[in-house]
């Protein structure tokens, strides 16, 4: 019986690696086009357009929000404010240019960005999983052994932003 709970467990965890990657990925692709090259004056551009003003630091600032979630989803480190930062920059994304040309996203609509929100939706309530970077910081905090009992017990200031931070 423990086994298949381990084997259950482990399962679940596994599962959560492909939605962060793909997450992670396009939120990555999406950031850096943000930030490279002539981006933060063209997506500047595009959200003066759309009466969003400065255009050219909202842009910057939507790329570094979407950049620093695609790298925190595929680490699986910070995962759940980096969902938050995909709910947020997606959902002006629906709010501004999508909802408008409806749900078909051969259309312009908001098809797309609502499936990459239900994914940050599903790790901003279940975290990175037991498979990420966080939970191997969350052990180096806490320690082994006699130490790791102390720490779930009575843990320091360190290891609650850890857990914060999940």
């Amino acid at each position: 019986m423990a086994y298949a709970i381990t084997w259950k467990h482990a399962a679940k965890d596994a599962a959560l690696i492909p939605a962060r990657v793909a997450l992670g990925s396009t939120m990555l692709y999406h950031g850096a086009s943000k930030l490279r090259g002539e981006g933060p004056d063209q997506t500047g551009q595009m959200f003066e357009g759309l009466g969003l003003k400065p255009g050219k630091a909202l842009a910057v600032a939507t790329g570094v929000a979407e950049v620093f979630a695609g790298a925190a989803a595929v680490l699986g480190i910070a995962t759940r404010p980096a969902a938050l930062a995909v709910l947020v920059t997606q959902g002006i994304a629906i709010a501004k240019v999508h909802a408008p040309k409806g749900f078909n996203v051969m259309k312009g609509g908001m098809e797309y960005n609502l499936a990459l929100m239900a994914i940050a939706a599903a790790l901003l309530l279940g975290g990175p999983g037991r498979i990420s970077a966080h939970e191997a910081l969350e052990h180096a905090v806490d320690g082994r052994g006699p130490r790791r009992l102390w720490r779930r017990a009575r843990p320091t200031g360190l290891s609650r932003a850890v857990r914060l931070l999940k």
